[in-house]
């Protein structure tokens, strides 16, 4: 048991920064993101026995998207409503405006079209990887992605954003 606690504990302090990013990207806040990528190595933690180490990124990206499908579906009824907000924290790679209004324009894009553009343009993978990752076919990422850019440019500003359909 022990070898087998060594071991998740490596996978998540070398894997944690990164699903996080991949989270932020997806959901648009650093608390959330905390939250699901925490979610989703909660999940593996509990069958990390059965994950095969060849696959164990593969099957990291699986859980962390629909961890936070997941959170959409059900909608944040956890939240509390407070009389003051909170002290919140600048995300440590706050950039230019450019960068901010990609961002908020991202949020935008439906949580579905959004997770595919994710996984497809910042965690780089081809077009079967998100099949694989999301369970569905090559012709439905393909037409998420077209849609989902669709969507992002006419919220970005009408077309100003340049962005490749890569393998599309």
């Amino acid at each position: 048991m022990r070898g087998r606690d060594q071991e998740f504990a490596e996978f998540f302090s070398a894997r944690f920064e990164g699903a996080r990013r991949i989270a932020y990207a997806m959901c648009g806040s650093w608390p959330d993101a905390e939250e699901i990528a925490q979610s989703a190595f909660v999940k593996m933690y509990s069958r990390w026995t059965k994950i095969r180490i060849e696959t164990v990124d593969a099957y990291l990206r699986t859980v962390l998207t629909r961890v936070f499908l997941d959170t959409k579906r059900r909608g944040r009824a956890r939240e509390q409503i407070v009389a003051e907000l909170p002290d919140m924290i600048a995300p440590p790679d706050a950039g230019p405006a450019e960068r901010m209004a990609l961002r908020a324009a991202l949020l935008t894009v439906p949580p579905g079209q959004r997770a595919v553009l994710v996984l497809r343009f910042v965690a780089d993978l081809s077009v079967e990887q998100v099949a694989e990752t999301l369970g569905c076919s090559a012709g439905t990422v393909k037409s998420q992605t077209s849609r989902g850019l669709a969507a992002l440019r006419a919220a970005y500003g009408k077309g100003e954003i340049n962005l490749e359909m890569r393998g599309a």
